[in-house]
């Protein structure tokens, strides 16, 4: 692994993803402590502005080459942190969104085993995959329409969560396919 330098720790990009770390707390301090509609959109704007953040940070790393190994860590931090304050803060409120955490967990913990046994072979994936990517995007268009929909019937709530269970169940078997075929050599 690449050293971190010193000057990576005040690039733009990364100081955008220290940003999103510092949000996931106030999305769910804020979250928590919704009583109107209102109160909920804040919280989907903070959502937003965590979504825009990451968006920036890549375009900003990649166009002005400020690419740093610092970033290529911090920025799925960031992004897995953002996931499971909402996977967690909807869990209270919706008792199926439990599976989703489950999933949720289970791929995550299998990517990063999997991502170490690869890099003791000096294997590693060169950033998300197609499914990965669309997995991301089902997931966080089903949690703003839980946040900008707070009285939604618990009927759509469920399909959502299933739907989003799906891809996400999808997009693990998808990974763990790769991986076995990173590990036997064949990829």
């Amino acid at each position: 692994m690449a050293k971190i330098k010193r000057q990576d720790w005040y690039s733009i990009p990364n100081l955008l993803s220290y940003l999103r770390i510092i949000l996931v707390p106030l999305f769910v301090w804020v979250y928590y402590q919704a009583e109107t509609i209102n109160d909920y959109y804040y919280a989907a704007g903070i959502i937003v502005v965590s979504g825009l953040t990451d968006f920036f940070d890549g375009k900003i790393a990649r166009r002005f080459n400020m690419i740093t190994e610092l970033g290529k860590f911090i920025d799925p931090v960031a992004d897995k942190l953002t996931q499971c304050a909402l996977v967690f803060c909807f869990a209270t409120r919706y008792s199926l969104m439990w599976v989703l955490v489950a999933i949720f967990m289970v791929k995550e913990s299998f990517m990063a085993i999997a991502g170490m046994l690869m890099l003791r072979q000096h294997k590693k994936l060169d950033g998300a995959m197609w499914y990965g990517k669309v997995s991301t995007f089902v997931f966080y268009v089903v949690m703003i329409i839980l946040l900008l929909w707070p009285m939604i019937p618990i009927s759509y709530a469920n399909i959502l969560i299933v739907v989003c269970s799906v891809f996400l169940t999808y997009s693990f078997i998808m990974y763990a396919v790769l991986y076995y075929k990173m590990w036997k050599g064949t990829v």
